[in-house]
């Protein structure tokens, strides 16, 4: 590899990193992390912690003429169908816009528990990532990191010094909460994710805190979101809450509320949107919990019917609740809106739920620009 001869370790004050409320230093490095400690300590699931780990929305940003720039990192990579490494790409985007998306090979992977096996880590080795070629003059530059793992930022190399960003200065900050459907495991890469591609659509700072199967209304989460700078704040609620039927009506209403109350504490005039869930035939009009075919490899709902008068919830009363909650609310609540996720993945698109729960690639490209346009009519 051409030698680079500007190199900068994490944390530097030449590269910010950008969408990641915590950085923890570790003997590899640095890693961005989705939540502060003090809230990851107050939810003791080891679904959580590994979620708020990996670097959904997590991007270094800097500003540099250099045509050549490397960065090396340690990569502990989620498994994906069949135990395999999921598919783990860092892009970069030069002046908005992508310019390359490299899958990594490295690192270490989490292998799943099987019949015969305990969950393991296999360990690996950092590997770093080249962008040669980059077209000279001054640039502003994002490198946006693997949403599918978890990354310990070892350094940054170049052929010309960098400098600190100015484009992430002048950026509106978004801060978006939500589900896998905004965690987006599926997109192809980091900026495929339809937060992501809203963001760049219409030039957002984007902090992403969607926690694949923990959009749970954790009132830490809510605090964590009253502390963060934003200009706009979303909030995708329901499917999980519907998935793993983990409230009924009688505790659903009161914990919207509250995670509303909490976050309008710091930011009480900022435009805040409510995105109700998407189209999902298995929960439209049943009750959770979700289970797995694993012949089909699809997921079906089980809950029991005869539930739902005792206040059971499907994503069909999900939406209602949510209308009627923000309705309720606007009176005294100007700047806060509502959305039908089905205007973002209609009904007759649930083809392209690959599992029957979870959009794949080409749905969330569609639904990041159907968002871009809605915010753009809006805000």
């Amino acid at each position: 590899m051409t030698t680079l001869p500007h190199e900068s370790g994490f944390p530097s004050a030449l590269i910010s990193v950008e969408g990641a409320p915590d950085l923890q230093r570790n003997e590899r490095g640095l890693r961005p992390l989705r939540l502060p400690a003090w809230a990851r300590d107050q939810v003791l699931d080891p679904f959580f912690e590994m979620e708020v780990q990996l670097s959904a929305g997590v991007r270094l940003a800097l500003r540099t003429a250099a045509t050549h720039v490397a960065l090396t990192l340690h990569a502990v990579r989620a498994p994906g169908t069949g135990g395999e490494p999921a598919p783990a790409a860092v892009d970069l985007l030069v002046d908005g816009r992508l310019a390359r998306r490299e899958l990594l090979t490295g690192g270490d992977l989490m292998a799943p528990a099987t019949a015969t096996r305990a969950a393991a880590l296999v360990s690996g080795d950092a590997e770093t990532v080249g962008f040669p070629g980059l077209p000279p003059g001054e640039k502003e530059i994002e490198i946006w990191l693997p949403h599918t793992a978890v990354c310990d930022l070892v350094s940054l190399r170049s052929d010309l010094p960098v400098l600190p960003s100015r484009r992430v200065v002048s950026q509106r900050r978004w801060v978006h909460y939500g589900s896998s459907i905004s965690h987006c495991v599926e997109a192809e890469g980091p900026t495929g994710m339809w937060p992501a591609v809203a963001a760049t659509a219409r030039d957002l700072h984007l902090t992403n805190l969607g926690l694949s199967g923990n959009a749970m209304l954790d009132p830490c989460v809510a605090r964590t979101i009253r502390d963060l700078p934003a200009d706009f704040i979303s909030l995708e609620i329901g499917v999980n809450i519907v998935g793993a039927a983990a409230m009924r009506m009688r505790t659903f209403w009161p914990a919207v509320h509250g995670f509303l109350d909490t976050i309008r504490e710091e930011h009480p005039d900022v435009p805040l949107l409510i995105v109700s869930p998407v189209a999902c035939p298995a929960l439209e009009n049943r009750p959770g919990p979700l289970e797995l075919d694993p012949d089909t490899g699809t997921v079906h709902a089980v809950g029991d019917l005869r539930d739902i008068p005792l206040g059971a919830l499907t994503l069909a009363s999900v939406r209602e609740h949510l209308a009627r909650l923000v309705r309720e609310r606007q009176r005294s609540d100007p700047a806060l809106d509502h959305l039908d996720g089905r205007m973002l993945l209609r009904p007759d698109e649930a083809a392209d739920l690959h599992d029957g729960l979870h959009p794949n690639a080409a749905a969330y490209l569609r639904m990041g620009d159907r968002f871009a346009d809605f915010i753009a009519s809006r805000y």
